[in-house]
């Protein structure tokens, strides 16, 4: 870096590094207050060791860090473990301040940046793009950001809520003008501070699906409420004069996924749905309390219209004081509806009554209309300027959250479904062994039944626990969608979805349960409306590829086109990025699911035009790269053409939710880039070919996937003893015993990696630095594809003319060159020692290490940068400060996890250590930000 640079970024993060040696200073404090003097210098000392190990390559630095954290006892170990993880998780809070602060500055210069609306709005306006053309787009699009339940969300809501108090203190700093106002601040940090090191970090009680439902709603509660209508607001502000629609829709899974998790039931939607309901009422509760006080005007000074009159008149509230105050007595008796509401649909309490609850709102359209009929009456005497401030942004989230707050998805294994449908053959005896039958005999048979009025279920039969779990789920989303609104459940998913049949058997199971329902029994040729969108998954390689063969072959039956048409017209198809990883690898997962949505938008393209049926894929993307994570932004742009057309759901998982929206300020950005991309993608990036890219780089692409996947499979399936070291040089048997999720981190009792869930394996890999199924595979097939003829070059130049000119191949390499920069080959090594063969150790890591390398080199050659993140020196600088607080957490976790491996049964210090690898887990995780 040139003098001139390095000034100028020490500029840039002057106000960055004060607010965490801010922060660091106060965590220092309150160790030296709360463990003493002897337990801070101890920090120190290693805090001190580790900088000059990684930053000033100190390696006698190395040596004595080494042997001083060997010889700490368990409770001193545990001790460094959280004052580290503390410090990683304030240096969260002081990065995302930074970010919100530059982003500030850059707004103030005029200059915008990539995934901001200003920007986009201004590229749409150079291309003559209109604003109605964009107003009309967005009618018909729909974008939406899923929550889900994750098994290795390492945060409990304790540490979360007094996060973001911290967040909220250090963001108010900037504009505190005396030294008296900023001592007080700090002295609020320093309580937060001091409430962190006094909560317990870890959860002493597996988490519950209950638990996960909270820690999702604190996200709303927190951000989504409040900053979605500020986006719509921001939206409108751009496209003046025209009408927005509530296209920005907010999605979860946590209450409705099944899969592998035996802990969510019937009763289970029933309570996420109740506790999603609450959430939003109460909000609007708050809110029209607050209009209540606002909205003062007597009808004395100011007229209304004679429906402003009417709503007033209807209101149950006669206070004398507030006779001539049409506005109060109308929100007095609107507050009344809601509270009824509340009671009727969650069966909790209003927290305030001026009135008795009473006269419910049927559903959010009506409290919509009431609060319109405010607005209208406000804009027609003179009073327009108080609609903004709240009563817009109110109006708003209604619109988006109504009385179900978000969508909750189902969601099951096709398994599970075959199992039932099986039973419920079996005992009506229409047949003995459905799942003998081949597949087109399946599907003769299921489509008889759908045309079939009569019910399969035998009146007094005995069924099996999970045919009567099965179905409940099935009645309640009836009862569900009765009582909460056609947005409350939308969509049905199917896990390991395999073949035309799959489709069928949730179909037919929904018929079952008056989810598909009409005239004539609710049959498939009786003109039946369907409920849920069935949703394929398409989850591995060899799924992925038959990806469009199924979906063509389900659309060629008799009587599916015209039921997905009556239906709504809209199919879902959702891709899974993390079990195509763990299957074929980095590349091959990317390169197949290119591939797969090409085939996908060629098939549907004449569906669209002949039946208006709508395509939208859903992609189901995790924290790290492995499993589909990087930018937002330019993941949606490096989408193949014709595959967002304003329509894209995009799952949000584990830590990558805290990072992302535990902050309001930086969730609305993120929300916003998701809309930014949307739009560019859908009315911008139009290309040429129908594939978005040359033959060329189609054939390069192709050649490159093969010598990945089997470079990838040659090392992780089919290497000797790979599993075993696996299991033992990475945290994957500590994990599983973390109460870190509702769900097992296997979907079998196996030790086969084919059974294990794909993010407990990321993660896995994430914490000992390796970050294997991010890069694998990549080196091989780069070598590969040039070879060592007179052509060489010209491959060469082939591949940096990729990078230059195709999103997606250079939004893969940016991904690359990320976790490349965020793995650490020498703190790897330290894993091997847990490995109890040695020899099988040295083998498996000289593999490894062999092909990172041959990674590293592939990268460097094709983007022309030797050293990693030379193109994102933001997150090259964030890396820098914050692994030397990383490294004694990775060493500390191999000395705890090699003494836990060989602990004595019932030794008292058992419980310490197993403490202190869950919390050095954590720690890693709040470091690194995206390794679920």
């Amino acid at each position: 870096m040139k003098l001139a640079d390095a000034g100028d970024a020490a500029a840039k993060n002057k106000a960055l590094m004060e607010d965490i040696r801010l922060l660091g200073r106060l965590l220092g404090d309150v160790i030296r207050e709360q463990e003493g003097k002897d337990a801070f210098e101890l920090i120190e000392r290693v805090r001190q060791l580790s900088v000059g190990y990684r930053l000033k390559k100190d390696a006698s630095a190395g040596r004595v860090l080494d042997r001083l954290l060997k010889n700490l006892s368990a409770d001193q170990t545990v001790s460094v473990i959280r004052a580290f993880s503390y410090f990683s998780h304030l240096a969260n809070i002081a990065e995302d301040r930074h970010h919100v602060r530059r982003r500030q500055h850059h707004e103030r210069q005029g200059h915008q940046q990539d995934g901001s609306l200003a920007l986009s709005f201004e590229r749409l306006h150079k291309a003559d793009v209109r604003s109605a053309d964009v107003a009309q787009m967005l009618t018909q699009a729909y974008i939406s950001p899923v929550l889900t339940a994750h098994p290795t969300e390492v945060q409990r809501k304790s540490i979360l809520d007094a996060e973001r108090a911290l967040a909220e203190l250090i963001g108010a700093r900037d504009d505190l003008p005396t030294e008296r106002e900023r001592a007080a601040n700090e002295a609020l940090m320093r309580a937060r501070i001091t409430q962190l090191w006094q909560t317990r970090m870890l959860r002493y009680t597996k988490l519950t699906v209950a638990d996960e439902i909270e820690n999702a709603l604190s996200y709303y509660q927190s951000t989504f409420l409040r900053q979605i209508p500020k986006l719509y607001a921001e939206i409108e502000d751009h496209l003046a004069g025209f009408a927005v629609p509530s296209f920005l829709r907010m999605g979860q899974w946590i209450g409705g996924d099944r899969d592998g998790n035996p802990n969510v039931t019937a009763e289970t939607l029933k309570m996420a749905l109740a506790r999603q309901s609450e959430v939003a009422l109460r909000f609007y509760l708050t809110e029209v309390h607050a209009l209540g006080a606002e909205l003062s005007i007597s009808q004395m000074l100011a007229g209304v219209t004679p429906a402003m009159a009417a709503l007033a008149e209807a209101s149950p509230d006669k206070n004398p004081h507030r006779e001539d105050e049409p506005y109060r007595r109308a929100l007095v008796g609107m507050y009344a509806r809601l509270a009824a509401t509340l009671q009727a649909l969650t069966g909790t309490e209003a927290l305030r009554h001026a009135v008795q609850p009473q006269n419910a709102y049927t559903s959010p359209a009506q409290f919509l209309a009431d609060l319109g009929v405010i607005a209208d009456s406000l804009k027609r005497h003179h009073a327009q300027a108080l609609v903004a401030p709240r009563l817009a942004p109110l109006m708003r989230a209604v619109q988006v959250f109504g009385f179900h707050l978000a969508t909750v998805d189902l969601r099951q294994s096709s398994d599970k479904h075959e199992a039932v449908v099986a039973e419920l053959l079996r005992e009506a005896r229409l047949h003995p062994d459905y799942s003998a039958l081949d597949e087109d005999a399946k599907r003769a048979l299921l489509m008889g039944l759908l045309n079939d009025a009569r019910p399969l279920r035998v009146h007094g039969a005995a069924y099996s626990d999970l045919a009567q779990s099965e179905l409940a789920i099935f009645e309640t989303a009836r009862t569900m969608l009765a009582r909460y609104g056609r947005e409350a459940l939308r969509h049905y998913i199917i896990s390991h979805t395999e073949s035309v049949s799959d489709l069928l058997e949730v179909l037919l199971l929904q018929k079952e349960c008056g989810l598909l329902a009409g005239p004539n029994g609710g049959t498939l040729d009786g003109g039946a409306v369907n409920a849920l969108i069935v949703v394929p998954l398409f989850e591995t390689i060899g799924d992925l590829r038959q990806a469009e063969p199924i979906m063509r072959a389900f659309y060629a039956l008799p009587g599916i086109t015209e039921l997905v048409v009556r239906s709504g017209g809209e199919q879902d198809i959702m891709l899974g990025y993390s079990d195509s990883n763990k299957d074929g690898g980095f590349f091959t997962s990317n390169w197949e699911l290119y591939r797969a949505e090409l085939a996908l938008v060629g098939l549907f393209g004449p569906l669209r035009e002949q039946h208006g049926i709508t395509l939208r894929l859903f992609h189901g993307r995790g924290g790290t790269v492995g499993r589909g994570g990087g930018p937002s932004y330019q993941a949606i742009l490096a989408q193949p053409p014709g595959t967002v057309n304003g329509q894209i759901r995009l799952t949000e998982q584990g830590e990558v939710i805290g990072s992302k929206y535990a902050n309001p300020e930086i969730g609305r950005r993120n929300l916003e880039t998701l809309v930014a991309a949307t739009l560019e993608a859908t009315l911008l990036h139009t290309s040429g070919t129908k594939s978005g890219a040359p033959k060329a780089f189609l054939e390069a692409a192709a050649a490159i996937s093969e010598g990945s996947y089997a470079a990838y499979r040659q090392l992780v399936y089919e290497t000797p003893g790979f599993t075993d070291y696996f299991f033992a040089a990475t945290p994957i048997r500590e994990i599983a015993e973390l109460n870190i999720g509702s769900r097992p981190a296997s979907r079998k009792a196996t030790r086969a990696i084919e059974d294990l869930r794909a993010i407990p394996w990321g993660f896995s890999w994430g914490q000992c630095r390796v970050a294997l199924p991010g890069w694998c595979g990549f080196g091989s097939a780069i070598d590969a594809f040039l070879g060592t003829g007179d052509d060489r070059d010209d491959k060469l130049r082939l591949l940096q003319k990729m990078h230059k000119q195709w999103p997606f191949f250079r939004t893969l390499l940016s991904n690359l060159d990320m976790v490349l920069a965020k793995s650490d080959l020498r703190i790897a090594s330290r894993y091997c020692e847990l490995v109890e063969d040695q020899k099988l150790a040295k083998r498996i890591f000289s593999a490894i290490k062999a092909e990172w390398e041959r990674t590293h080199a592939a990268l460097s050659m094709i983007t022309g940068e030797a050293e990693r993140l030379q193109s994102n020196p933001a997150l090259a600088r964030s890396i820098e400060h914050r692994f030397p607080y990383l490294d004694p957490l990775n060493h500390l976790q191999v000395e705890l996890m090699r003494r836990y491996r060989h602990r004595k049964e019932g030794a008292p210090e058992n419980e310490r250590l197993q403490r202190g690898i869950h919390l050095s887990i954590n720690g890693v995780a709040a470091g690194l930000r995206n390794t679920g």
